[in-house]
């Protein structure tokens, strides 16, 4: 008899229902895994929250943390794991923690990425600080708002320097706007950041060492923002799009990110790439979800059954090397860049893995999607969002997309 191995994925959750149930159904699905006469199988639970000593054992291999950037307690219990029981972790909570938005920026400038310009402004309101009053009066600098926001041009935006979830994003056409917009940011620290004219706005999700870049329509209410438009980038513009997303992932450590990016022409402007809690609802990926869930357990198995490791060390001077190389121009540089990401995420290893290993899942998953535990989980959803009187209209719409994936997958 082979040996074995038993393999737990936590899965660490806040209000999600749909992607859990989704992941672990599929988790199910992928049975034993046999490498070298060693047979891995898989199983997950959901992780509560209670104290815990620093030496406790850890069951799980991998947590899948979908809370921890804002619930602290848990953040902490994830950072002891990794440290003290090697537990792989997506994503990492050291390097969201300190790599908010405005470190991420100033990193991927450092790389030469066309990052639109931006500037930190002070508060505007005191922070809750009995020393504040004296360093204000001693320290702070008098600034002109009018000013800067007229340097950078209108339209702008502003929006908080560690922000999520489009949480205090506000487009700046005027002064006015920008005034109310910076009276009512308080004790939130704001960036001011130019926009550029542009064609498409594309996010891309990356799970692991796989990336899927949508047209993204900001302006659409969220059951209709992500378009289902396979070719709606140019072959360069497409490319720049998934090698910005994996080099900022694999700059910091970072396996289940969104990169969001303006592009005009060929030319690929990131906006924001620091996200720790990405959408991966139904209710807004809809066609776009089983291919989500599909690459979350295929990462999450690849990782354990090859024994994977994380690490908390960046290796930041790779990067910075060429960055400095007077030889390489922008997409030298992105290649080279890329070519870090694609050794950090072994890329090339994880697609021989999954087609050696997981050949048909793919296949599993299609046959899911078109069954009734998953139409259970999207009606239970959709009940859980709208109200009655809309039910019946968002179950055809979310229905109707992910019946067109069943079929594209078919064909």
């Amino acid at each position: 008899m082979s040996d074995r191995s038993r393999h737990l994925i936590g899965l660490l959750l806040g209000a999600e229902e749909d992607w859990p149930q989704a992941f672990e159904a599929l988790l199910q699905r992928v049975g034993p895994v046999t490498i070298d006469g060693h047979e891995h199988e898989f199983g997950s639970r959901r992780l509560t929250i209670e104290p815990f000593d620093l030496n406790d054992p850890v069951r799980v291999g991998l947590v899948i943390d979908r809370l921890a950037y804002w619930y602290y307690h848990p953040r902490e219990w994830l950072k002891k794991a990794a440290l003290m029981n090697g537990t792989y972790l997506l994503n990492s909570p050291f390097t969201f923690q300190s790599m908010e938005k405005h470190s991420a920026y100033c990193a991927m400038l450092r790389l030469g990425l066309k990052i639109p310009r931006t500037v930190l402004v002070p508060y505007k309101n005191p922070v809750d600080n009995v020393r504040w009053a004296y360093t204000s009066a001693t320290y702070n600098r008098p600034f002109d708002l009018d000013a800067i926001a007229a340097d950078l041009g209108y339209p702008l935006y502003m929006k908080p320097f560690d922000g999520g979830g489009w949480r205090g994003v506000s487009r700046i056409n005027n002064p006015d706007d920008l005034h109310r917009a910076y009276d009512e940011s308080g004790e939130m620290l704001m960036h001011l950041q130019a926009t550029i004219e542009y064609d498409k706005f594309a996010r891309a999700l990356s799970i692991g060492a796989e990336t899927m870049v949508m047209d993204f329509r900001p302006d659409e209410p969220m059951h209709n923002r992500y378009a289902v438009s396979h070719d709606f980038l140019s072959p360069a513009a497409g490319h720049e799009a998934v090698a910005i997303s994996r080099i900022v992932n694999a700059f910091f450590g970072w396996e289940f990110n969104s990169c969001e990016m303006l592009v005009q022409g060929d030319s690929v402007h990131p906006i924001d790439y620091a996200n720790a809690c990405p959408d991966v609802a139904v209710t807004s990926l809809h066609y776009y979800f089983p291919w989500a869930l599909s690459a979350l357990v295929k990462w999450s198995v690849f990782c354990l059954a090859t024994g994977r490791r994380s690490s908390v060390d960046l290796h930041t001077d790779r990067y910075f090397e060429i960055a400095d190389d007077p030889s390489l121009d922008y997409d030298a540089k992105l290649n080279a860049y890329l070519a870090l990401a694609d050794e950090h995420f072994e890329t090339t290893k994880y697609r021989e893995w999954c087609d050696a290993h997981l050949g048909d899942f793919d296949l599993r998953v299609r046959d899911w999607v078109a069954g009734p535990d998953f139409a259970r989980i999207l009606q239970e959803t959709v009940a859980a969002t709208y109200p009655p009187h809309e039910q019946d209209k968002f179950m055809a719409h979310f229905k109707g997309l992910t019946d067109l994936w069943v079929a594209d997958q078919a064909g």
